[in-house]
């Protein structure tokens, strides 16, 4: 007969819970060890979604300085066509059409939901109560990379765009398919991924944080408060940090010196702020008519015959391009910069001209933004007022400010993101009161001419119904690609109301 040992418990029934105590069982040690292990990894978890999302919005910087250079590189190759000598000059009137109907051909067969400044897709995508399948037609990093390269064939065109606003779909599209390496317990959500991304875009196309972060709250986030704020600011200050660390930390139009608004001046600033918003009010309704709001005849022909209708205001852009010497063409970064240093030669209805430009570029439906086309708009405006009022060019300097965040106020009417966005960008501090009481006037004088014009391009935006395998795809961010197939592409362009997918069918292009 064995006697139990000291500490030996004996043999343990079958069934029977192993005996407690110090020692008691030499696997205690090892649990132990597992659930600290799995304590931390829990823990952890939050650390790394947050990494995660830190990621993205580098790649979101990284991404943007791309677009940016690829941007500058099809103007500079579009200047350089537009004003060389002889027939080099006159084939630009051949060029933009072309060009025009390849980047329209391209998005509707691939990108539908690529077309216009992308805003109002991405105002429509924060909606909480749109089911997953439809966001990713809206916002999706497949999507992100189409609109670089056709915002980019666009500006190659020589039409009057901008990049700036795509910028803001770019953005969206590339952090909300961070979702898909998210933990399943991650509180982030796509809102929250979409309002960053936007907002980072912003930022890092102007070099203005604050302004990126006042866009989203101001237009885009559908919550009193964003769940994640910090994060979100986060995200907007990394990816302007990858900017600066390409470009410099210098504003986006350098280091300039914008003077006090003296009492003088403020005749001709009132005139100014009103006209800004008059003018800003007339081209937000007809951008809205181009978007099919109410223009039947014009709404017909783009809608039986879209390419030609294109090919037909990409010619009118052109000529209006040769009659100013190229300076319509683009962004009009360069115009306004000789504004704001007091050395523009323009043509005296260069004002007038590039307002034309950029409607006629707006509704040949190629993808791209009207922020940076706005803001040479308004500093022509603030120009004209001052050559009426006498004004010598450099003390006419804070009037072209006031013109410019007139104008983008009026446009977009988001008066507070307006008027940070133009000083951050003019470096213009000592005008902080006199900019924000323009950027408020304009909005509402503008408000008295039309709708909210980004809110109203996205109400009419008729997001499709996934059909077949697209039907059963899953969120935005997940696992599967969030490219569009070209047969789900060409159905969903008919849906749209993009122009058919084959020539007997009909229905015009929406969503500018």
């Amino acid at each position: 007969m064995v006697r139990p040992q000291p500490g030996d418990d004996g043999p343990v029934a079958a069934g029977a819970a192993p005996a407690k105590g110090p020692g008691a069982s030499p696997a205690a040690p090892s649990a132990r060890w597992a659930i600290g292990l799995l304590t931390q990894w829990a823990t952890a978890h939050p650390w790394i979604d947050r990494a995660v999302v830190l990621v993205a919005a580098c790649l979101t910087g990284l991404t943007v300085v791309g677009f940016t250079v690829l941007a500058d590189w099809g103007t500079r190759v579009f200047v350089s066509l537009s004003t060389g000598t002889g027939w080099a000059a006159w084939l630009a009137l051949a060029w933009t059409p072309v060009m025009t109907v390849l980047v329209v051909w391209w998005m509707r067969r691939f990108a539908p939901g690529a077309l216009g400044s992308g805003i109002p897709q991405v105002v429509r995508a924060v909606e909480s109560e749109l089911p997953a399948p439809q966001r990713r037609w809206l916002v999706s990093p497949s999507l992100a990379l189409h609109k670089v390269g056709l915002v980019s064939a666009g500006l190659l065109a020589g039409l009057s765009i901008g990049r700036e606003g795509p910028t803001v779909q770019v953005g969206a599209g590339l952090m909300v398919g961070a979702r898909r390496w998210l933990s399943a317990s991650s509180r982030v959500d796509e809102h929250d991924l979409m309002v960053a991304g936007a907002a980072a875009g912003i930022a890092a196309a102007f070099n203005t944080p604050l302004g990126g972060i006042v866009f989203g709250l101001e237009q885009l986030t559908r919550r009193r408060g964003l769940q994640h704020s910090t994060l979100v600011i986060a995200v907007i200050v990394l990816a302007g940090l990858v900017a600066v660390a390409f470009f410099g930390n210098n504003s986006y139009f350098g280091r300039l010196r914008v003077q006090e608004l003296s009492w003088s001046l403020l005749p001709a600033g009132l005139a100014v702020a009103l006209a800004s918003g008059l003018a800003g009010g007339l081209f937000a309704r007809l951008m809205l008519r181009c978007a099919g709001h109410g223009d039947e005849r014009w709404g017909r022909w783009r809608r039986d015959h879209p390419y030609r209708f294109a090919a037909a205001c990409a010619f009118a852009v052109a000529v209006i391009g040769l009659v100013t010497g190229g300076q319509t063409a683009g962004a009009g970064y360069a115009p306004t910069r000789a504004l704001l240093e007091g050395q523009a030669e323009l043509p005296g209805i260069y004002t007038l001209l590039k307002f034309c430009a950029t409607w006629l570029s707006a509704w040949t439906g190629v993808p791209g933004g009207v922020f940076a086309p706005s803001l040479a708009i308004g500093a022509g405006i603030g120009h004209d007022f001052a050559a009426a009022a006498g004004v010598p060019p450099q003390a006419a300097i804070p009037l072209i400010a006031l013109g410019m965040v007139g104008f983008l106020a009026a446009t977009t009417q988001t008066p507070i993101t307006a008027f940070i966005i133009v000083m951050e960008m003019v470096s213009g501090h000592s005008m902080v009161l006199s900019l924000m009481a323009c950027a408020m006037l304009a909005a509402g004088v503008s408000r008295l001419i039309s709708p909210p014009m980004y809110n109203g391009l996205a109400a009419g935006l008729p997001v499709p119904e996934p059909s077949g395998p697209a039907a059963n795809a899953p969120a935005a961010g997940s696992s599967s690609s969030a490219a569009v197939p070209p047969a789900a592409a060409a159905t969903t362009a008919q849906a749209m109301d993009l122009g058919p997918a084959d020539p007997s069918g009909r229905s015009p292009p929406r969503g500018m």
